[in-house]
């Protein structure tokens, strides 16, 4: 599960609201050990999954780097190659 959560910081275009979403949906799966909460647990997992990333979204704006930017689109041409080559048929 936790494979899905990328690095969000220090990107260009900044990480949208959608990705710090589906960031702490996957925290909160790992966590919780499920994917899909029981009626009983709905509500708190929601509110777990909303929270973190609230507090996600203040960590990203918070943080600052020395580093240039990396933009998206050349890193995930590289995380691509390197599956590419990962996954090759032998």
């Amino acid at each position: 599960m936790c494979r899905n959560i990328h690095t969000l910081h220090n990107f260009e275009p900044a990480a949208t609201d959608d990705e710090v979403h589906a960031a702490a949906l996957q925290f909160v799966r790992k966590i919780s050990g499920s994917t899909k909460p029981s009626h009983a647990n709905a509500e708190a997992f929601t509110r777990a999954v909303e929270e973190i990333a609230h507090i996600s979204r203040h960590l990203l704006e918070d943080l600052v780097s020395a580093a240039p930017r990396k933009n998206r689109e050349v890193e995930s041409e590289k995380a691509k190659a390197r599956s590419a080559k990962r996954f090759a048929a032998a």
